[in-house]
């Protein structure tokens, strides 16, 4: 279901509230939804997945990512990476949920070539936001 970018940080497509408790049981202390409320059928909004999340003893963010990345989403992103513990971020695919972590990622200091490689070995590309990864 989802994907190792480090020891610290998954990515994922669509969870439900029903997948917290496993999440749990898989050292997922916190998690991260980069999807709008609304964007498809069917997904569950915010709030259900929020009240899930506290019920299996999880932390809950909502960044929601639309069409681009703002400053904002990023510096909330860097903030949600430095909480303790293993990180769950989930978007339609995981790719928006990539891409944010590798901005956060690079505005904290990291290597966007090093972030580039843990994105590519997830299955993920960062060449959309390569231009702004060079840019930190």
């Amino acid at each position: 279901m989802s994907k190792r970018l480090d020891d610290d940080m998954l990515v994922a497509g669509q969870i439900f509230p029903q997948d917290l408790a496993a999440l749990a049981a898989e050292g997922v202390t916190n998690i991260v939804n980069n999807r709008p409320d609304g964007e498809a059928q069917g997904q569950p909004a915010s709030a259900e997945i929020a009240a899930a999340a506290m019920a299996a003893g999880i932390g809950y963010r909502h960044i929601p990512v639309a069409s681009g990345f703002s400053a904002d989403q990023v510096m909330e992103m860097a903030d949600a990476l430095d909480e303790p513990g293993r990180i769950l971020a989930f978007c339609r695919s995981g790719t928006r949920s990539t891409l944010l972590w590798a901005l956060a990622r690079a505005q904290l200091g990291d290597d966007p070539e090093e972030l580039r490689a843990k994105a590519e070995a997830a299955g993920y590309d960062l060449a959309p936001i390569a231009a702004l990864l060079q840019a930190h």
